[in-house]
């Protein structure tokens, strides 16, 4: 029919176009995750509530119970990066979570149950050393996650920390809570060398000492090694089991001794290396 009105068709404008993403954005929203990385994440939670568990227990004065649950956070820590890369389930968001986990539980939770134990008898002086620790805890952490992996750097770097990692730092500030355990129980009344205890180490963790990071160590074992490998795990978890505070004492003796030998190695490779580099292409050999 002349000069009747055609069917209105809309045309996809801007409107059209919103609601075409939003709906993708939701349908990413609600898709499914894969569970290997829902696993590692697990673990950072479950690390995440041992901390805070110890702190109940040294509010509650069990002090032997807070300890342990530290040393069980430290073992989820250490297990759920290694099972991200394994299960290669490492995300940015579990990245985060750990970084956070990792300040409550070694930078605040060992401090506190050492406040409720003894730093708390001077006062102002011991909340100090307890404020110090954990600030240098986060700074720590900020600067490892913040740090750029240099492309330049030799292999040999790979096996050195830079200062004393958060978990090892927690483990060694609560040295003075071991030796009370096995019976040194002049420790606990002298909260000022414990204040400096705390202070020294803290100090550790935002330094520029190498320290041997182990990260790969034990990745290649030679065949006839398997079995005196397997039998020296087995009579330490014994010693542990049996003796645990006398072993967490030798561990940080162990941890504390090995500061100066990573610095001299450190120093070695670095010297070796700028000689190479002076050396170049004119240094080495044809024949």
């Amino acid at each position: 029919m002349a000069g009747s009105i055609p069917p209105f068709e809309p045309r996809p404008g801007p409107g059209f176009r919103v609601s075409e993403t939003m709906r993708q954005r939701r349908a990413r929203h609600f898709s499914q995750l894969p569970v290997r990385t829902i696993v590692p994440n697990s673990l950072t939670v479950l690390a995440l509530c041992a901390g805070l568990t110890a702190i109940r227990f040294a509010i509650e004065g069990r002090f032997e119970a807070a300890v342990a649950a530290i040393i069980i956070a430290s073992v989820f820590d250490a297990l759920d990066g290694r099972i991200a890369r394994m299960l290669r389930g490492s995300t940015r968001f579990g990245a985060e979570l750990d970084s956070l986990t990792d300040f409550v539980n070694f930078g605040v939770a060992p401090v506190v149950i050492l406040y409720l134990w003894s730093l708390g008898d001077i006062g102002g002086l011991g909340w100090i050393a307890v404020l110090g620790f954990s600030v240098c805890c986060a700074l720590r952490l900020a600067r490892f996650n913040v740090a750029l992996e240099d492309p330049d750097k030799p292999a040999w770097a790979g096996n050195y920390f830079v200062g004393v990692p958060s978990p090892a730092a927690a483990g060694l500030v609560m040295l003075p809570l071991y030796l009370s355990f096995i019976g040194v129980e002049w420790v606990k009344e002298t909260p000022l060398l414990i204040a400096a205890h705390v202070l020294v180490i803290a100090f550790l963790m935002v330094s520029q000492i190498p320290t041997f990071s182990g990260k790969r160590m034990g990745l290649r074992i030679r065949r006839d090694m398997v079995l005196p490998v397997l039998l020296l795990v087995g009579m330490s978890a014994a010693v542990i089991l049996n003796y645990p505070w006398i072993a967490f004492t030798g561990l940080c003796a162990i941890y504390l001794a090995s500061i100066p030998l990573a610095v001299m190695r450190y120093r070695y490779h670095k010297k070796r290396t700028a000689t190479e580099e002076e050396a170049g292409p004119e240094g080495i050999g044809l024949e």
